[in-house]
């Protein structure tokens, strides 16, 4: 069966209402934001095309104190503004059914993006990391299924590791994003 969020459109927040309300990251996330620099002309003449687009709508599941919902939303909202898709911001904690179709290799991973027509079946979903940055946990979870297994959290935290040192320093990872979101949304 085709997943569906139609319950869920226009009953989300707003980005911005999601930045105010914020009690952890603020800071880091609203910098993010207001700094957001186009990688690329062609990302930003890209998602203005979406203004021609009345048929996309987006929901966000994300949690301000998830760290990588505060390196990847902020782009992901500008680029959405950008073209003028609009966006529900639900709060992990507070939609809980919508958390359990969206689980990430088993898990409650955030962000998730969620693409969908405006009645509300889903299109097409990101997150919650870049793809270059996701396959490090991916191969993790892969080679440690047991989660009690010896080890497990010393192994954690190395791939936690590796994934900081995939984002880098500074905002180029944002290109990455904005680069699979554009092919996910160039798929429908």
């Amino acid at each position: 069966m085709a997943k569906s969020v139609a319950d869920k459109l226009g009953r989300g927040i707003s980005p911005r209402a999601f930045m105010d309300g914020m009690t952890q990251n603020k800071e880091t996330f609203v910098s993010l934001y207001e700094h957001f620099a186009w990688p690329s002309e062609e990302d930003r003449e890209f998602f203005e095309s979406l203004r021609f687009r009345d048929d996309l709508r987006c929901l966000i599941l994300m949690a301000d104190w998830c760290g990588d919902c505060v390196k990847n939303i902020p782009p992901v909202f500008r680029a959405l503004e950008a073209g003028e898709v609009p966006i529900d911001v639900l709060i992990k904690e507070e939609h809980p059914d919508t958390m359990q179709q969206f689980l990430t290799l088993g898990g409650e991973s955030v962000p998730v993006v969620i693409f969908a027509d405006t009645g509300g079946a889903v299109l097409g979903t990101w997150g919650p990391r870049p793809g270059h940055v996701q396959e490090v946990m991916v191969r993790f979870k892969q080679e440690n299924p047991d989660r009690n297994a010896p080890g497990y959290q010393e192994k954690l935290a190395a791939v936690r590791e590796e994934i900081k040192r995939r984002y880098g320093e500074g905002t180029g990872y944002q290109a990455h994003v904005l680069r699979e979101i554009r092919e996910l949304i160039s798929g429908f």
